[in-house]
């Protein structure tokens, strides 16, 4: 049991805190019992993808691409995977215009759901993965030129 002492507009208090369950903390305030309820903690924020440099995805092979056109596609402007999982949606197309933090694909990892974001305004000239794909890491996504 944790306690403490303040002072408000010159009134005193002697607050000690006792069980908390859940979100429910049982507090003693000058002698007197409470049960409290707290705001539940936020979920931590999902990180950007982070585009690497084309040095990093020199060193990478894309063998098994999806489509055809994928083997001759500049993946150094790819959108990559910023960790391994499936591919559940794809909210873009071939030639579709797109701007910086516009959702382009929908990856699952760890169970949760990973909207990707364009990293860059521009066009879209390439699709190298289908629905329900499984991707690595640094596997190049989406081209955006």
């Amino acid at each position: 049991m944790k306690q403490y002492k303040y002072t408000i507009n010159g009134n005193k208090y002697e607050v000690a805190i006792g069980d908390i369950t859940d979100n429910i903390a049982t507090l003693t305030v000058n002698g007197e019992e409470f049960k409290v309820e707290m705001e539940r903690e936020a979920e931590p924020e999902k990180k950007k993808p982070v585009v690497r440099p084309a040095a990093a995805s020199a060193n990478s092979s894309e063998g098994g691409a999806s489509a055809a056109d994928n083997s001759v596609a500049n993946k150094a402007n790819a959108l990559k995977a910023p960790l391994p999982g499936v591919i559940t949606d794809i909210l873009v197309e071939v030639g579709q215009e797109v701007s910086a933090g516009d959702n382009v694909i929908v990856l699952e990892a760890m169970k949760m759901a990973n909207n990707l974001q364009a990293e860059k305004s521009g066009k879209v000239t390439a699709i190298c993965v289908q629905v329900g794909q499984s991707v690595m890491e640094d596997e190049a996504l989406v081209v955006i030129e």
